[in-house]
């Protein structure tokens, strides 16, 4: 249904995009929708309560195609972060999270900055 919508006009869904990454041990790709989040020119993928498939794949992957809606697929390269400033600013950044989740993340920040995920994510050139 969040598919649908974010596929047909992305209302209310802020900076949600599609990560697609290859399968740590069978190479399919899979695809799943998450919220951008934005700290100046940096950005930052995360699962709050810590590794999932898909966190498990990028960091085995090592890089991701990021879509926007309705814009071709770029290549990022993903980088998980370790306690400290950056991971926080990810963190702080989860406010940016379509309503009402920005609301259950700021309510759970202990236990996000306890056990979450988190990878800052770039584009891939040259």
């Amino acid at each position: 249904m969040i598919r649908g919508s974010w596929l047909a006009s992305g209302a209310g869904l802020g900076n949600v995009v599609e990560l697609r990454v290859a399968g740590r041990r069978s190479g399919i790709y899979r695809r799943v929708l998450l919220t951008l989040l934005v700290d100046g020119d940096r950005w930052f993928l995360g699962h709050p309560n810590g590794d999932v498939h898909w966190t498990r794949n990028l960091e085995a992957a090592g890089t991701a195609d990021l879509a926007f809606r309705r814009t071709a697929p770029i290549t990022v390269r993903g980088r998980r972060l370790t306690p400290g400033a950056e991971r926080d600013r990810a963190i702080l950044a989860t406010g940016q999270h379509p309503f009402p989740a920005n609301i259950v993340y700021r309510l759970a920040r202990r236990h996000i900055r306890a056990v979450g995920a988190f990878f800052a994510v770039e584009p891939v050139t040259g």
